[in-house]
């Protein structure tokens, strides 16, 4: 959580903006209140469905009106569609995901993603990353390799198969924030 904490604090400085845009972590119901923007963080898609369940987060997440930026096992949450049947997906999104799409955590890798909209390819680091196989026609695929898709967008909403927030280039959370209107 604290590498998105960062990584937006990063866009904002790089952007320019001097609003007064705070990132800060959430972990209760109440702590949504009044945002506009979230961050669903990589993780054990398993665990965080549980921990969204046990802490009464499922209802407020699905009903919240601002933008999400989801990146790894926080796609997964996203989708409407899962392979594993133990994940309680929040459905904000319309596409299906495969968990774990390149096997156990040795067959993690980086690679330069060719993101549409963005100027140059994007390095992606893979951790256990899920792809997504269908998406429904009011999402935008963003990015493909010969797995699946990597990248989409619906509305305000970002699912990303990879981790952004682990390197340095701002681009996409840049992206995220005017999407939300917020920079």
């Amino acid at each position: 959580m604290s590498e998105h904490l960062d990584a937006f604090a990063n866009a904002i400085r790089t952007f320019g903006s001097e609003s007064s845009i705070h990132a800060v972590p959430v972990r209760r119901p109440e702590e949504i209140t009044g945002l506009d923007a979230l961050a669903i963080p990589g993780g054990e898609s398993t665990t965080i469905s549980r921990l969204i369940d046990k802490n009464r987060l499922y209802k407020p997440l699905v009903e919240f009106e601002g933008g999400i930026f989801a990146t790894c096992a926080g796609m997964v949450l996203m989708a409407n569609k899962v392979d594993d049947p133990r994940v309680h997906t929040l459905g904000l999104m319309d596409f299906s995901v495969r968990r774990n799409a390149f096997g156990r955590q040795r067959e993690s890798f980086e690679a330069d993603v060719e993101i549409t909209g963005l100027d140059r390819p994007f390095h992606a680091f893979f951790i256990r990353a899920p792809v997504a196989d269908r998406a429904g026609p009011d999402v935008c695929i963003t990015a493909r390799i010969d797995e699946g898709i990597v990248a989409l967008e619906q509305g305000r909403h970002m699912a990303l198969s990879f981790h952004p927030e682990l390197g340095s280039d701002p681009r996409l959370h840049i992206r995220f924030l005017k999407n939300c209107g917020l920079v």
